[in-house]
């Protein structure tokens, strides 16, 4: 997971106050030193995985739930809600077995790599 020094290197010379991101598949709201906000919402169908590139890494949320993000602006700044919501998992787990694919199965149907 990318540090708070990593992010706002990555943002460097982007002014706007909300940043929005993804393909980590974690929910996760950073607020950067100057005051910005990343957020990253999460997957909406894949709430975990493993890889091997760039280097061996694994993302769990721990749920199969689908995620998303609702950022509403304020006069105080930003309030972002990261929200987890029930959808079919099992028609989707069970559609990626039979496509050979019994990894994705067990990531869809838990949120987890390895039960």
């Amino acid at each position: 997971m990318a540090s708070v020094q990593q992010i706002a290197a990555a943002a460097n010379g982007i002014s706007a106050s909300l940043l929005l991101c993804g393909h980590s598949h974690l929910p996760r709201v950073v607020a950067l030193p100057d005051g910005r906000l990343i957020v990253n919402p999460g997957s909406v169908g894949l709430p975990a995985y493993d890889d091997d590139h760039p280097y061996p890494h694994r993302v769990e949320n721990g749920s199969p739930h689908a995620r998303y993000a609702i950022c509403e602006r304020g006069g105080d700044g930003w309030r972002i809600d990261l929200r987890a919501v029930p959808y079919d998992f099992r028609a989707a787990a069970q559609l990626a077995g039979e496509n050979g694919a019994p990894d994705w199965a067990r990531w869809l149907s838990s949120g987890w790599v390895a039960q």
